[in-house]
């Protein structure tokens, strides 16, 4: 159980590292009238509070 917990908290970290990166790009874009459709900050917001969660978990049953 706490093996998929890690496991859990990594893919978590990724997914708020990719949206930080897809935030990145979309401030660097050269066409400002292009706007995009993901909610980048909001998305790394959540998967970093569902990391700290599941650390969290993963730390309790220990």
């Amino acid at each position: 159980m706490q093996q998929e917990l890690w496991t859990s908290v990594g893919i978590a970290l990724l997914v708020a590292v990719i949206a930080g990166f897809g935030e990145h790009q979309r401030k660097r874009r050269s066409d400002m009238d292009r706007i995009g459709l993901m909610p980048w900050p909001l998305i790394q917001v959540l998967a970093l509070l569902a990391a700290l969660i599941l650390t969290s978990v993963a730390l309790h049953l220990r």
